[in-house]
C-alpha cells in the first residue's frame, strides 16, 4: 500500500463456505439476546454500498465482519467488535457483512469460511482472523490495523451511521481536539499532501528542539518507514531476502514490508536472528532498524518490552 488514493482492488472471485454452520442459532441483529442493531460506527454492508465503503477506506480504516448474524458464535463475534468499534469512536469503522445474503460480495474477499475478520485499507484487503477470538487478542489486532493505516496516512475518522445504535449525548458537544504542536502539525499536513521528506524534517527539526519529544520521535520512525518501502515491490524484496539469507540489508527490507503489513514479530525474530553471527557494522544496522521499529510499535507494546531484552542479551 502507498499513500496514493488508488482505485478499489476487491475483485468478486471464490466462493465462501458456509457449510460447517450447523451451529446453535442466535435472534436477528437488534432483538433479545442477539447482536446489536447497526448504528454509530457499525454499518451493516450489502450490495449497494459495498463499493462506497471500499471507497471510503482511503480515508478511515474499515474493518469487515464477513458473518451470518443468526448463529449463535457469529453474533458473538459481532458483538464484541460493534462494542470494541464505539469504545475507539469512529478510528475504523465495522462494517458487517451478511455472507449468506451477499454471498457475491462476500466473494469478493476469498476466505474459507464465517464468522472471518478482514481489514480494508486504501481499498486493499488485509486477512485479520477467522473463528472466535478473546478480546483482548481482538483489541491487538486492531491496534495492529490502526498503526498500518496511520502510516499508511489513512488517518481519518470514520463518521457515526444512523440506525438504532448509540446516539450522541443531545446538548453536549465533543470537546474540541487540542492542537497539534506547530511542528507536528506540520509534519502531519506534509504526510496528508504525500510529502514525507518534508514531514521527516518538520519532525527531526522537534526533536533537535526537544530530545524528549517521544511523539516526534515516533513520528520520524513512522515516516523513515514509509520512505523505505513507498517504491518497494513487495515479492521482488520477499525473493531477494529468500536468495540472500546473510544479506543484512535485504533483510532489513523484507522486515521493513512485514512491518508495514502489521507483521510486527516476524519483523523483530527476522532482525533479532540475524544479530548472532554479524560483524560490529551488522549489528549497528540491526540495532538501529530495530530501535526504529519499538519507536513505531510503541516503547510499552509486550513485543517490544520481550525484543528489547532479546536485543540487550544479543549485543551483550
Amino acid at each position: 500500500m502507498t499513500n496514493a488514493t488508488p482505485e478499489p482492488s476487491i475483485s468478486t472471485r471464490g466462493a465462501v463456505d458456509l457449510s460447517a454452520l450447523n451451529r446453535p442459532q442466535s435472534p436477528p441483529p437488534g432483538a433479545p439476546g442477539g447482536a446489536p442493531s447497526a448504528g454509530g460506527y457499525v454499518l451493516d454492508v450489502t450490495d449497494a454500498n459495498f463499493q462506497q465503503v471500499v471507497q471510503d477506506s482511503t480515508t478511515y480504516p474499515v474493518v469487515m465482519l464477513l458473518w451470518i448474524p443468526t448463529d449463535q458464535a457469529n453474533a458473538e463475534l459481532g458483538t464484541l467488535l460493534g462494542r470494541l468499534a464505539e469504545e475507539y469512536a469512529g478510528r475504523f469503522l465495522l462494517g458487517r457483512l451478511d455472507a449468506q445474503a451477499y454471498p457475491q460480495v462476500a466473494a469478493a474477499f476469498q476466505v474459507q469460511g464465517v464468522p472471518t475478520v478482514v481489514a480494508v485499507l486504501q481499498g486493499q484487503p488485509l486477512p485479520l482472523f477467522q473463528g472466535a477470538a478473546p478480546e483482548d487478542q481482538v483489541r491487538g489486532v486492531l491496534d495492529q490495523v490502526l498503526a498500518a493505516a496511520e502510516q499508511n496516512g489513512v488517518t481519518g475518522r470514520a463518521p457515526a451511521q444512523g440506525g438504532d445504535g448509540p446516539a450522541e449525548p443531545e446538548g453536549e458537544p465533543e470537546p474540541a481536539e487540542e492542537p497539534l504542536p506547530p511542528l507536528h502539525q506540520e509534519a502531519y499536513d506534509a504526510i496528508e499532501r504525500d510529502d514525507l521528506d518534508a514531514a521527516a524534517t518538520a519532525y527531526t527539526t522537534a526533536i533537535k528542539q526537544d530530545p524528549k519529544d517521544a511523539q516526534a520521535v515516533a513520528g520520524l520512525a513512522q515516516v523513515r518507514l514509509m520512505q523505505r518501502t513507498r517504491d518497494a515491490d513487495l515479492q521482488a524484496v520477499r525473493a531477494a531476502a529468500a536468495d540472500a539469507p546473510g544479506d543484512v540489508d535485504a533483510q532489513l527490507a523484507v522486515a521493513d514490508m512485514d512491518m508495514l503489513g502489521g507483521k510486527v514479530d516476524d519483523a523483530f525474530a527476522r532482525l533479532l536472528e540475524l544479530l548472532g553471527g554479524a560483524d560490529a557494522d551488522a549489528k549497528e544496522k540491526l540495532r538501529v532498524r530495530l530501535v526504529e521499529y519499538f519507536e513505531v510499535v510503541g516503547p510499552t507494546d509486550p513485543r517490544v518490552i520481550k525484543a528489547r531484552q532479546r536485543l540487550a542479551i544479543s549485543l551483550y
